[in-house]
């Protein structure tokens, strides 16, 4: 999906929306659309970069046992 956005030399632009974190943070645009209006960075809420959780091989396990109860809790009442 493309987004409308103000570069910071005022240009307007579409870019595609997997791109729009790496301009924020890189600080190449000023504003981007969404569909409640324009959005000022540094001024209004944005989306803020994801962090990359890495599952250990013990909470792989924790999660794949809560998962079986949370089944087995199901399917045994």
């Amino acid at each position: 999906m493309l987004i409308h956005v103000i570069r910071n030399d005022n240009q307007y632009d579409y870019v595609q929306d997997f791109t729009l974190d790496n301009l924020i943070e890189t600080k190449e645009i000023a504003k981007f659309k969404r569909g409640t209006g324009w959005v000022t960075i540094g001024t209004h809420p944005v989306r803020g970069r994801k962090r990359e959780r890495t599952i250990k091989e013990n909470d792989r396990i924790l999660i794949n046992d809560e998962i079986f109860v949370r089944e087995y809790r199901r399917a045994n009442m």
